[in-house]
This record gives C-alpha cells, sequence and structure tokens, in this order.
C-alpha cells in the first residue's frame, strides 16, 4: 500500500484503509486509549490505539522514533484535518534509543538558541524552525520565477576566486593546489561580466564574509540571491526591478505584506535629516535605518523604504557616480522595517572610468585584469542588486537572530555541525 502524507488524509474515503509514516511527534497514553501523533513533512496526523497488543508496542517506542501506520481513515472533527486513524498496525522504521536534548512536542522549542545550533539536526524538525526555511524556499522560488519572467537568466559563479579584490580583510584564504585563494565575497564581478553574454542575469548562491562580526544580523557564510541588468538608464531602472521582483517574491510566500504600486524613496542627505543624524554622517547607523523606517510607516504606510544617492566615499570602485554631482553614487539600500536587506546601484560601464577610479583609491590594476578586461570590448550601462535571503526572512517573520533562518549557520564562533 503506497503511503500517503498526512494533509491527503482528509481527501481520502472514510473507511478506507490508508498507510502513512513519520516520526512519533508525540504520545498520549490514557487508561483506556491511547493516542498516536505523527509529524510527516507535510503536517500531522492523529492515530488512535485501543488494541492492547499494539498499545504495549506504542508504550515501547520513545518520541522521534521513525514508524509506519496502516489504519482506517476514520471522521473526527477535532482531529487534524478533520480526520483520524483507527485500528492501527504500527511497524517501527528507526527507534531513538537516548533521551532527547529538549522536547519536540510543544508548540515552541523551550532550548536556548546555542543548544538548538548543537543539535540542529534535530531542532529543525521542530515546525516553528522549519517554517523560516520553507519562507527562505518559497522566496528564492519566488526570486526565480519573478526574475524569469523579466527575462533574466540564471549563471552560476565561482565560489573560490584568485585575489581578494572587494576587500581584502574580509576575506577567507585558503591553500589552492599551493598557492593562495580565496572564498567569493560575492558574484559581483562575474555577474557584470555575464551581462555582456545575456544582457540580464541572477545568482542564488553561497556568499563569504570573514567579519568579526558577532551580532544577531551577521553570518560568515550567507545566501545571496544577485542579479545584474544591462541598458539601463540609471538606477532608478534596477530599482524599478528589484520592486517587481520583491512583490514577486512576497506573493509566493503568501501572507499578509504585500508590495503594490511603487516603493517610496529619499535622497541620502534628505534621509539624514529625517533620522536626526549630522548632515556629514557617511552612512546610516542600525539606530537611523530604524528611525526611517518609523518614518516610511508613518508618512507612506511602507514598510519598505529606498534610500538613493550614498557618498562615493562609501560605495565600492565600480558605483556609478551621480553625473549631476559627482560625491553623491547611483547608488541604493532598500530598507525593510528599518533594516537594510538590499544594496544595489548603478555600475561603471567603461573601461577608462574603471582606471581612474581604481588609481584615485590608489589601487594597482594587477589583481582586477580579469575584471577589467571586459570592459575593453564594450558593456552596456549596467547595474544590479543583492539580497540577502537569511536577514530578509528573519525581518518578514520577525525572528530576531538570522542563525535561526538558516539550516546550519557559520558565524564568527560556529563551524559545525
Amino acid at each position: 500500500m503506497q503511503r500517503i502524507l498526512s494533509t491527503e488524509l482528509a481527501t481520502q474515503e472514510i473507511g478506507r484503509e490508508v498507510t502513512i509514516a513519520g516520526w512519533i511527534h508525540r504520545r498520549r497514553l490514557l487508561k483506556s486509549v491511547a493516542f498516536l501523533i505523527v509529524r510527516d513533512a507535510a503536517g500531522f496526523s492523529q492515530v488512535v490505539v485501543t488494541e492492547p497488543a499494539v498499545r504495549e508496542q506504542l508504550e515501547q517506542l520513545t518520541e522521534e522514533s521513525v514508524v509506519e501506520v496502516t489504519a482506517v481513515v476514520t471522521a473526527n472533527e477535532q482531529a487534524p484535518n478533520g480526520v483520524e486513524l483507527t485500528g492501527p498496525a504500527i511497524r517501527e522504521l528507526s527507534r531513538v534509543a537516548v533521551p532527547l536534548p529538549f522536547e519536540m512536542h510543544r508548540p515552541a522549542l523551550n532550548a536556548g538558541l546555542a543548544a538548538q545550533l548543537d543539535h540542529a539536526a534535530l531542532a529543525l524538525r521542530h515546525p516553528s524552525r522549519a517554517a523560516s526555511l520553507r519562507i527562505a524556499a518559497a522566496a528564492t522560488k519566488g526570486f526565480r520565477e519573478a526574475l524569469e519572467a523579466q527575462r533574466f537568466v540564471e549563471i552560476h559563479t565561482p565560489k573560490i576566486v584568485e585575489s581578494a579584490t572587494e576587500s581584502g580583510a574580509n576575506v577567507f584564504k585558503l591553500d589552492y593546489f599551493g598557492r593562495p585563494g580565496y572564498l567569493a565575497q560575492s558574484p559581483q564581478f562575474y555577474k557584470q561580466l555575464m551581462v555582456g553574454v545575456f544582457e540580464r542575469v541572477y545568482e542564488v548562491g553561497p556568499v563569504f564574509r570573514a567579519e568579526p562580526s558577532d551580532t544577531a544580523r551577521h553570518l560568515a557564510q550567507y545566501t545571496s540571491l544577485d542579479a545584474e541588468m544591462g541598458f539601463v538608464t540609471d538606477h532608478r531602472d534596477v530599482m524599478a526591478a528589484l520592486t517587481r521582483t520583491l512583490a514577486g517574491m512576497l506573493g509566493e510566500i503568501g501572507g499578509e505584506t504585500r508590495i503594490d504600486g511603487e516603493i517610496p524613496a529619499v535622497h541620502f542627505s534628505e534621509a539624514l535629516r529625517i533620522a536626526g543624524a549630522p548632515a556629514d554622517e557617511p552612512d546610516l547607523a542600525p539606530a537611523h535605518e530604524r528611525a526611517l523606517g518609523e518614518w516610511a510607516l508613518r508618512e507612506h504606510g511602507s514598510e519598505f523604504l529606498y534610500v538613493t544617492g550614498y557618498p562615493m566615499r562609501k560605495r565600492p570602485f565600480y558605483t556609478h557616480p551621480d553625473p549631476a554631482d559627482p560625491t553623491w553614487s547611483n547608488g541604493f539600500d532598500l530598507l525593510f522595517r528599518g533594516l537594510e536587506i538590499v544594496t544595489g546601484g548603478q555600475r561603471l560601464h567603461r573601461y577608462v572610468d574603471y582606471v581612474a577610479a581604481l588609481e584615485k583609491q590608489g589601487e594597482p590594476l594587477g589583481p582586477y585584469a580579469g575584471y577589467l578586461d571586459a570592459f575593453r570590448y564594450g558593456m552596456p550601462p549596467h547595474g544590479g542588486w543583492a539580497i540577502g535571503l537569511e536577514r530578509f526572512v528573519a525581518r518578514l517573520t520577525g525572528i530576531a537572530n538570522v542563525r535561526e533562518t538558516t539550516a546550519f549557520p557559520r558565524d564568527l564562533n560556529r563551524i559545525a555541525p
């Protein structure tokens, strides 16, 4: 008999014999009856045990043991999905023979984050932890579908690179067959080069940041949702494509958060005034971002806010300056509920401008040779963005620590499991 999932029980004919399988989520051993709650990837099934031999078997099993149950579908409005299983035959597939480090049947895990991360393989089974991973999966699916609807092509770029060109202090160095190599901080250079091939490209993949930041919003490895598009007029074309993409992501996720129409935008200089920051501040602090989030919700009814025109001195060398005032950039950040979740902008696209930008920063051209070479052969005006998936999901769900939105986080102190 083919196994079905818990969510399929409601579609089965009452009185039909079916087979389910999953983990023992909870046992309730009452005097005259026992209840077995079986958890599978889709949800929960309730099994009613009255036969003494089956009850004796159930008493020997422990929570999180894996079982297969063949039983009869019976109507019960109080049970999950309005049905329960009666007259069961239980077959043990895998028994848990050690004490669980924390209780899994409670609505919320009663263990600290460190304990959950130490026993991630178990903790991630809990519905509250699994839910954020499902949201991340839906966000990624929505990202792909929204971009492909806009003519973007998915690419895959190297995660081992020859030189630490974006920020040498924040890279992981490795031994690459006897010569130095580095884990890529982003696919930035490669996705720009691929604009010369497909015009519009995107990638979903890991990036690595050796930042000694032990905060609730930083990871040493996280998933970056990157996109780059050619033939733009300026950064506003990039922002429009990002807005459409985020709308698609939120639509795939479901829930109350939506993007209808345009997202409000303020220039960096105006953002400083709104946040009550000094006019010469070079960047937005977390307190400034929170103030801007409150302002956007109050003044525009929006949980999202674009901040544009960051000072060029705070943007990477490849950022295109504002033609009207080169001290400002054609770059932007997107704030979501008062937290930066996206960085993007227009890039330089002429070889001579790259040479001038690097020379201005006192950077040698050698480490950038492979990157710069593409710009000798004609690149269109282009721009793009990067979304930190874990930070986005944490903000969307109200989870305080990004470590709870990824299966096996890597941070300043953790490299296992």
